[in-house]
């Protein structure tokens, strides 16, 4: 599912036109960047919990060539599902 269809199923399911809809979409998922950009967690309780991670740099492997290389630090998202995803994921 893309941002398009997002979009689309939240203004069916909502009664909202699709205009509120991808306003509404918009705002959560620019809510969420800003919230793990300043270093908070985004806890959805049983649904999802995303958490900003530093990820330590680290030798890898070029797969093409074989030689050693060195993996700079970045900083991930970690995604842990609660149990209610889980449940429904699992039905």
């Amino acid at each position: 599912m893309n941002k398009k269809d997002l979009v689309k199923n939240v203004a069916e399911l909502s009664g909202l036109s699709v205009v509120d809809s991808t306003k509404a979409v918009t705002a959560l998922m620019d809510t969420i960047a800003d919230t793990l950009k300043k270093g908070d967690d985004v806890n959805l309780v049983g649904f999802l919990k995303l958490t900003k991670k530093k990820r330590e740099a680290r030798a890898g492997r070029n797969p093409k060539t074989g030689a050693q290389i060195e993996i700079p630090s970045a900083w991930v998202v970690k995604v842990t599902i609660g149990k209610i995803l889980k449940d429904i994921i699992n039905s």
